[in-house]
């Protein structure tokens, strides 16, 4: 997706919330369930996302509901669901794609990664859902990051930005203030190793965790150079791109991060920040609810949270208000599914339900307008989303901005760049061919 004015992105007088994003645990693991309908008028539906129970509590408890009231309102259907952590989940979509038995419903995400599975005729269009029950029910420039050649195959329930939330504790111990410029960022970073504090918690195992340090960097020093490059409009040669590939080493050289950082997934990256142990933690939205609504977080920590939005770069060409983030997972519909019209209906339902109550119930900003007005939030959500409304752009997450093919040789280069297994140089002319090869 390309950058787009907030204005336009984000009507945010209608909404208010916050996204997330998920790993997982399942209340059936849908093997051995074939999905269809039966001669006495049943219908089995798969169902398989990525919101476990232990890793996203609340978005979990989100997913029964919808699908304990749809089941419910419609007795003659049965959603067997299977749900795995976010790497476990796009393995196993590549599986079943490959031997074309997707399930009826899946989670999907936008722009390149969605591509292969459109031109593979694996995903149904779901436009007629768009023209009808649910027209005009999305925020500008969501559903555009689902379209391929003038079609929508997949229909957004989430809309992200990525803060870096740090512990008022730690910084208050040390005399630090969220920092606005880069320089002042790394003055905390310094103050923080020097007094035997782990400034950082990363969990580069996933790739795309540390990824998001990089699209800030290239971001504050070159502007759009990440996603023309992308794009094919610009190349990676961009003496920003190299630049901010060099923040990073720079980074790891003072010992900004965790240590085994490079070694460690996501989750576990991320106890760190939850115990305590770190200061800082860049992460998307989808995030928050372990910050506000989760009540199995003691309420003592989720007080200390607060988050500041990613420090500008002397001359460089971003600033501070634009942000790596936008249109979160989609639903999808499968190509083959023998029960299509129960799915996309399901679809239908399900994001209505979903935009209803994600703010409240899982602190999630949702893809569709939600009117908040009534709603009592916690001081997080309302800062974020002041924050939103000022915002000047938003930047897709650069692997999901990537045919697939260029975002492995992304991912990986990532974790190379991290753990200093390749120079600055090496990282993006390793881009610039993996973007040529075009797949």
């Amino acid at each position: 997706m390309n950058k787009k004015p907030i204005a336009m992105l984000l009507t945010l007088t209608l909404i208010l919330t916050i996204f997330l994003s998920g790993c997982s645990n399942s209340d059936s693991d849908g093997k051995g369930e074939a999905s269809g309908s039966g001669s006495d008028g049943k219908v089995t539906l798969k169902f398989m996302h990525l919101w476990p129970a232990g890793s996203s509590a609340q978005q979990n408890k989100l997913v029964n509901d919808i699908i304990k009231q749809y089941q419910t309102d419609n007795p003659n259907v049965t959603i067997k669901q299977e749900v795995l952590e976010n790497e476990q989940y796009k393995n196993k979509l590549k599986i079943l794609s490959a031997s074309n038995e997707l399930p009826d419903v899946g989670v999907t995400w936008a722009a390149g990664f969605l591509e292969p599975y459109v031109k593979g005729n694996l995903f149904a269009p779901v436009d007629e859902l768009l023209s009808g029950p649910l027209e005009g029910k999305f925020i500008a420039g969501t559903t555009e990051a689902y379209a391929v050649d003038g079609k929508t195959y997949a229909l957004p329930i989430e809309l992200n930005i990525s803060p870096i939330y740090y512990n008022k504790d730690i910084f208050a111990k040390y005399n630090l203030q969220p920092p606005g410029t880069y320089d002042e960022f790394l003055n905390v970073v310094k103050t923080l190793t020097d007094n035997g504090e782990v400034p950082i918690a990363l969990g580069n195992k996933d790739r795309w965790t540390g990824s998001l340090w990089y699209m800030y960097l290239a971001n504050r020093l070159g502007g759009d150079a990440l996603e023309k490059a992308i794009q094919g409009t610009g190349k990676f040669d961009d003496p920003a791109l190299i630049e901010a590939a060099a923040e990073v080493q720079k980074l790891v050289d003072m010992n900004a991060f965790n240590k085994g950082f490079n070694g460690l997934s996501n989750d576990e990256g991320k106890s760190e920040f939850m115990n305590e142990k770190a200061a800082m933690y860049l992460m998307g939205t989808w995030e928050l609810p372990n910050y506000t609504t989760n009540p199995d977080v003691p309420q003592e920590f989720k007080d200390k949270i607060g988050f500041f939005k990613f420090p500008t770069m002397e001359e460089g060409k971003s600033d501070i208000n634009s942000w790596v983030g936008g249109p979160g997972v989609g639903l999808f519909v499968a190509q083959n599914s023998k029960v299509k019209d129960e799915a996309q209906k399901f679809v239908q339902y399900f994001v209505e339900k979903w935009g209803e109550s994600s703010v409240t119930e899982a602190g999630v900003i949702p893809a569709t307008k939600v009117d908040t007005a009534e709603v009592q939030l916690p001081q997080l959500y309302t800062d974020l989303l002041n924050e939103l409304n000022q915002a000047s752009s938003l930047t897709l997450f650069a692997d999901v901005q990537m045919k697939p093919a260029a975002a492995q040789v992304h991912l990986d280069m990532i974790q190379a760049l991290f753990g200093k297994a390749v120079t600055p140089e090496e990282f993006v002319k390793n881009h610039q061919a993996a973007i040529d090869k075009g797949n």
